[in-house]
């Protein structure tokens, strides 16, 4: 499984770290210049703060596509980026006032329009929802306008960061993967990991930014480790050391899953 560590600092892309990142549009969109990416990195589109803070998206698809279109020219390396959707958590559904429904046809809505306008970029569906039925219906409703799920490289899996390590979410994302897909469960953290590693192909987490939030900068440049490389990379470290010890403590999961692929 590849592990990709989310980060704020557009920067770290041209450092010599050894592992994939995921950076968000909103930290690259407008920047005069861009880094040139030394290894494989993913594109996270932003669209939970969007949602949440506007409940809306402010710029439409044939500008994501061109800021996307510049990222592969100027920064390279890109495996995929994600599309412009919707969650489906209560209190952006809130933010939105629209159904539960109507975010996930409006999720591949976007995603359809993505790839006629560019369909040479690494753009991926990403399956939405709250329940096992939820998402099936959503890729259900890709299937239906053409889209083989299965043919595909990854396929996202949304709106389950903050219950990603229940049951609920290892029945969502196993039951997916039957299904032939090569999934990217976007904001898993340690805790699902252990459920459901050896289901998925790809990850990603910034649960080391919201950890450092609350430890004291390692030097005078900064107060708090919410941006330090330095912890982010002990933070990997650490994941990575650990994994395999804590999947040997429960017999009923696939020891060793979590790999690094540089």
């Amino acid at each position: 499984m590849r592990f990709y560590l989310g980060t704020h600092q557009p920067a770290w892309l041209a450092r010599d770290l050894g592992i994939p990142l995921l950076v968000s549009h909103r930290r690259l969109m407008g920047r005069r210049t861009l880094p040139r990416a030394s290894g494989p990195w993913a594109l996270d589109s932003g669209g939970f703060t969007e949602l949440s803070m506007h409940g809306q998206w402010r710029f439409d698809e044939r500008t994501y596509v061109a800021a996307v279109r510049r990222y592969v020219t100027e920064i390279g390396e890109l495996d995929f980026a994600a599309p412009m959707d919707h969650m489906t958590e209560q209190h952006i559904l809130a933010r939105t006032g629209a159904s539960l429904f109507a975010h996930q046809h409006r999720t591949g809505k976007n995603y359809l329009r993505l790839r006629e306008l560019d369909p040479d970029l690494p753009f991926i569906p990403v399956l939405q929802g709250q329940s096992v039925t939820d998402y099936h219906h959503c890729a259900d409703w890709y299937e239906r306008h053409g889209i083989d799920l299965a043919a595909l490289p990854r396929v996202g899996v949304g709106s389950i960061c903050r219950r990603q390590h229940t049951a609920e979410v290892e029945q969502i994302l196993r039951s997916l993967a039957a299904r032939g897909y090569r999934l990217h469960a976007f904001g898993a953290k340690v805790l699902g990991l252990e459920r459901y590693a050896d289901a998925i192909a790809s990850s990603d987490s910034m649960a080391w930014s919201r950890r450092g939030r609350y430890v004291p900068g390692c030097t005078s440049t900064h107060r708090t480790e919410v941006n330090c490389l330095r912890f982010a990379m002990c933070w990997h470290q650490n994941l990575i050391a650990n994994f395999p010890a804590r999947q040997a403590d429960r017999p009923d999961r696939v020891a060793g899953v979590l790999r690094v692929a540089a």
